[in-house]
């Protein structure tokens, strides 16, 4: 049986995004039980180096959680063993009920590929033989001497083993100490009763779709195979076979014409549920409802580059503008730090979208939001300095509201 193709608003089609990414009303998940819920429920969280605001792995969390801390993490992959970290489209925290989706990736590796660097099959062994014996060991376990003219990319040897071992399943990260990564043998890391036989094509690319349309309500196949080699052919077969059996559907948003959207009927007779919110979300550059720019361009009509890693002069908007999100939209992007020491939190720029209108409201949603960050932040005083004098005058004026 053929469907016509449904047609969304994109007023419609941003609810449902935004909905299934939780950013609309995060109170309804709260404390470690809700922290794992989310992560679930998205599949996956990635974590980031970038340390100048809270990492972006905690900051993804702190906007979805009401009362999010960061110890919630730790307690969920080092005592409870319900995530583990592996490779998403970056390094990221998974659900451990997905563990066996982690394998095709893993064999990859297993039989040949390999991980930033050639490798070197003799260090491979002796770091494999000393974390046997020895058991759970960090980079630093492993002695190197550096030549002082090294790049900061140029790993030790035993670090780059390490990552690929980890890479081919035969490690685990068992914990962190502090953000260091603490490796032991898989068997030693993983819980009992987890399932470790390793799905067929056909089921891979089911896990992926049905995942993808949960996290994210509506979703394109090239969403879906974004840097997953060599599945595109599955996911077209198993795409096709699920729509005759109608369980998915394809669908069309107003306005983007060069895209064919994924859905189920649950997701389109949830969208008159959905209550919408005025709350401001100031976003990582990392997270799972920006990092898909097209996506981003095409749902909301914001244009976005992290821009950390251009030279100063080339940027813009400030080495680590955060997305603004308020009513459905992304009307801003700000450049932030935290400074641990002065427990300062610097506002350094807010850019605002052309055609946005700020009101007393509005300053007032970003204000209480910029307190509670920098709260998040361990910072207990904000500096601001954005360009706009006069509208930095009416928000130092709230901010020092209690």
């Amino acid at each position: 049986m053929k469907h016509q193709h449904l047609e969304l608003s994109p007023e419609d089609a941003r609810l449902l995004f935004l909905n299934n990414q939780g950013l609309l009303n995060p109170e309804t998940r709260k404390g470690k039980k809700g922290t794992l819920d989310r992560i679930q429920h998205l599949g996956y969280i990635q974590i980031d180096t970038i340390s100048v605001i809270a990492r972006a792995h905690h900051h993804t969390l702190w906007n979805r959680i009401a009362d999010y801390k960061e110890s919630y993490l730790n307690e969920l992959q080092e005592k409870d063993k319900t995530i583990f970290e592996y490779w998403s489209h970056a390094a990221s925290y998974l659900p451990m009920a997905d563990y066996r989706f982690s394998l095709p990736q893993k064999k990859l590796y297993a039989d040949g590929k390999s991980h930033w660097f050639e490798q070197d099959k003799k260090m491979k062994k002796y770091v494999l033989d000393r974390i046997k014996s020895e058991g759970e060991m960090q980079s630093k376990d492993f002695e190197h001497s550096r030549d002082s003219a090294a790049k900061w990319y140029e790993w030790k040897p035993a670090k780059a083993s390490l990552e690929q071992l980890f890479m081919e399943g035969k490690l685990m990260v068992a914990r962190r100490q502090g953000f260091q990564k603490v490796y032991d043998l898989t068997e030693r890391v993983l819980p009992p009763g987890i399932i470790t036989t390793f799905p067929a094509d056909k089921e891979y690319a089911e896990h992926l779709i049905r995942k993808s349309i949960q996290a994210n309500g509506i979703v394109t196949l090239n969403e879906i195979s974004y840097l997953r080699s060599g599945i595109k052919e599955t996911l077209n077969k198993v795409v096709k076979k699920l729509i005759e059996q109608e369980e998915i559907r394809e669908i069309k948003i107003k306005g983007i014409n060069d895209s064919t959207f994924l859905t189920n009927e649950r997701e389109l007779n949830s969208i008159e549920n959905i209550k919408p919110s005025k709350e401001v979300r100031m976003l990582s550059p990392f997270d799972n409802a920006v990092i898909q720019r097209k996506r981003l361009f095409n749902l909301f009509n914001f244009d976005y580059l992290i821009e950390c890693y251009l030279p100063e002069s080339k940027r813009t908007f400030g080495y680590f503008s955060l997305p603004v999100l308020y009513n459905n939209r992304f009307v801003a992007r700000t450049d932030t730090k935290a400074d641990r020491a002065s427990k300062t939190f610097f506002v350094h720029s807010v850019h605002f979208e052309k055609g946005f209108l700020k009101d007393d409201e509005f300053n007032f949603h970003l204000s209480e939001k910029i307190k509670a960050f920098a709260t998040f932040n361990g910072c207990n005083k904000i500096e601001l300095s954005a360009a706009d004098k006069k509208w930095q005058k009416e928000m130092k004026s709230i901010l020092k509201r209690k």
